[in-house]
């Protein structure tokens, strides 16, 4: 099949911990699940009821949660969203649970469940791996299960988890990254272990969520300051569900500063804004730019590349309605690159065998 579209950005829902995912736990795992009647482990960042976690049309009827059913994700991410493939990304409270030796089983059986069950039904999928970042040589070994298998191509972290993603504790699984040419997802979602805001907690969701851009803002920063890039100066990392108008003045203002205390920093040998625009992709849904062509214009030329971009329709969540999941008013100079170009070159995997 021809690759003409591919959505960067869409979420397979895990059923229930004892309905999906107990045939892929370990023994200990599964009495544990049982016994302690583990099941609804969903991320407070996305609940299954909230309507932005699910389009009206995109809700299965039998009550089940968007994004749970294979055959409709395919009629809405292919059918009627126009993806010729398409990236899963799993959020589920794996990723956030204390238990470092629960989260790594955990994580384990949702990669094994996604292969089973829909990588192996549908050639045009492909996933990211689900990794314990609770502890990083857990998720090394998640990772290095899991590189000999081209349909996963890139490693799923959270926006918001126990420390920032720059320190060097986290380093090893960088390597494995570029190594294995596995780009870093950020998606925007929360473990929880601090206040989403800076400045402490918000009282509502929707607060949390707009927020969420000082958390990719954060990473950014920790990312390229603590040095990551100059050790692993081929690492990706794409911005999943971050927004992008804001990226503009945050790369001004990084250089700015930077040029001010760089002294603090001597091993940061380039302008943050070009680390930003070599080594950073983002995924096109949500983009929350100003309805008209104009602005829109501005910000991808304040962006300064055509190489940052990807398409996403992010799947079930809400974020548009209709059947076009491109934003409007982007060049389509832009339209074209983001939705072929700049995935392949992203994810170098995508259409290896």
């Amino acid at each position: 099949m021809a690759v003409t579209r591919i959505d960067c950005d869409i979420h397979p829902a895990v059923g229930g911990t004892r309905t999906t995912l107990l045939p892929y736990l370990s023994d200990h795992w599964k009495e544990q699940v049982v016994s302690r009647a583990i099941d609804g482990l969903d991320l407070t960042s996305y609940p299954p009821s909230m309507p932005f976690s699910g389009r009206s049309d995109w809700r299965p009827t039998n009550g089940t949660k968007p994004g749970s059913d294979l055959a409709m994700v395919q009629k809405g991410a292919f059918d009627q969203l126009g993806a010729s493939h398409a990236i899963l990304n799993v959020l589920y409270g794996a990723q956030a649970v204390f238990d470092a030796y629960m989260a790594a089983d955990f994580c384990k059986a949702i990669n094994d469940w996604i292969d089973a069950e829909w990588l192996s039904r549908d050639p045009r999928l492909r996933a990211s791996i689900v990794v314990p970042m609770q502890a990083p040589d857990l998720a090394i070994e998640e990772i290095e299960r899991r590189a000999s298998d081209n349909r996963f191509v890139s490693i799923l972290v959270l926006a918001q988890g126990e420390t920032l993603l720059g320190r060097r504790h986290f380093w090893p699984v960088y390597q494995l990254a570029e190594k294995y040419k596995l780009p870093l997802a950020i998606h925007a979602g929360t473990q929880y272990r601090q206040a989403p805001s800076s400045a402490g907690w918000p009282s509502h969701r929707y607060e949390y969520y707009f927020v969420e851009a000082q958390a990719f803002q954060a990473q950014i920063l920790s990312l390229i300051y603590e040095g990551v890039f100059g050790k692993y100066p081929d690492l990706k990392v794409v911005l999943m569900e971050s927004g992008v108008s804001w990226l503009p003045a945050f790369m001004w203002r990084a250089n700015k500063t930077w040029r001010g205390v760089r002294v603090e920093v001597p091993w940061v040998e380039r302008e943050p804004a070009a680390i930003i625009r070599d080594n950073f992709r983002v995924t096109m849904q949500p983009f929350d730019a100003p309805g008209d062509a104009k602005s829109v214009e501005e910000i991808i030329d304040q962006m300064g590349s055509d190489k940052m971009f990807l398409f996403a329709s992010d799947y079930p969540h809400w974020q548009f309605d209709g059947d076009d999941p491109i934003p409007p008013h982007l060049p389509k100079s832009i339209i074209a690159k983001m939705c072929v170009d700049n995935p392949l070159e992203t994810f170098p995997r995508l259409l290896l065998n």
